[in-house]
C-alpha cells in the first residue's frame, strides 16, 4: 500500500477554480492507478476521476466531465486534479485513492485511501 496525503480543499465562490494535490509516500507510487471520490453529507462516497498507473488512460464521473481534470507527476509522486467553474453541488470531501487494479471508479476496489480534503462552494 502506499499512504496519501490530499491538500488544496477551500471555500471558493461558484465559477471558481481549485487544485486539489495528492502526494503519495512508500512503495513505487507509479505502479498505482489513482482515483479521486467525494462523498457529501448525508451521501455516499462518489467517484469523480481517476488515472492509470503511467497516465495513459482517465474516466470522469458524467457530473464533472468538461470541468474537472486529472493528471499525475510520478516524480513527485502526486496526483493533481484540477477542478473549474465549479459548482455548490461541488461541496464534498474529496478523498484520493489507490490501487494496484487497471482504472476504476468503484470505491471497493481501492486499497489505500488518503484522509480527505473539504471543497466548499457558495453560491
Amino acid at each position: 500500500q502506499v499512504q496519501l496525503v490530499e491538500s488544496g480543499g477551500g471555500l471558493v465562490q461558484a465559477g471558481g477554480s481549485l487544485r486539489l494535490s495528492c502526494a503519495a509516500s512508500g512503495r513505487v507510487f507509479s505502479s498505482y492507478t489513482t482515483g479521486w471520490f467525494r462523498q457529501a453529507p448525508g451521501k455516499e462516497r462518489e467517484f469523480v476521476a481517476a488515472i492509470s498507473r503511467g497516465g495513459g488512460t482517465t474516466s470522469y464521473a458524467d457530473f464533472v466531465k468538461g470541468r474537472f481534470a486529472i493528471s499525475r507527476d510520478d516524480a513527485k509522486k502526486t496526483v493533481y486534479l484540477q477542478m473549474n467553474n465549479l459548482k455548490p453541488e461541488d461541496t464534498a470531501v474529496y478523498y484520493c485513492a489507490a490501487t494496484v487494479k487497471f482504472i476504476t471508479g468503484r470505491p471497493y476496489e481501492y486499497d489505500s485511501w488518503g484522509q480527505g480534503t473539504q471543497v466548499t462552494v457558495s453560491s
